[in-house]
């Protein structure tokens, strides 16, 4: 029946800052940029490898997400890298705050969370 993740919905409060972050730093290529005049609303779709998985929202006055204590819902973002110490030095390269590196006790694989510009946790989890 499901036949994978098509994509993921962000709703961002500054479309300019969270677009430069999702392309300029995570590295997601743009695959196409609508302005919605009557919704007053950018959508952004990103892809990743090749790979349509972000869509990228803006909308006048957005309610803040709650994130701390974890609010029921989505909880996080997880994407996949070959190299966490790499991703983590090109992270510190922009002042990102990086949360110290941990390991899945289940899988004994090193994992690490930031946040994206709204305080949406972003996890990088290694192969």
């Amino acid at each position: 029946m499901l036949k994978g993740i098509h994509h993921i919905a962000i709703i961002c409060s500054d479309y300019e800052v969270s677009k430069k972050f999702y392309t300029e730093i995570l590295g997601l290529k743009v695959i196409r940029e609508t302005y919605r005049k009557e919704r007053q609303s950018y959508k952004l779709d990103l892809s990743l490898n090749g790979r349509y998985v972000i869509e990228l929202f803006s909308f006048p006055s957005p309610p803040p997400r709650p994130s701390k204590p974890e609010a029921v819902g989505l909880r996080h973002l997880a994407f996949e890298v070959d190299n966490l110490d790499e991703v983590i030095q090109h992270l510190n390269r922009y002042n990102i705050e990086v949360e110290p590196v941990r390991v899945d006790e289940l899988t004994q694989k090193k994992f690490t969370f930031i946040a994206d510009p709204d305080n949406l946790p972003i996890e990088f989890y290694q192969k």
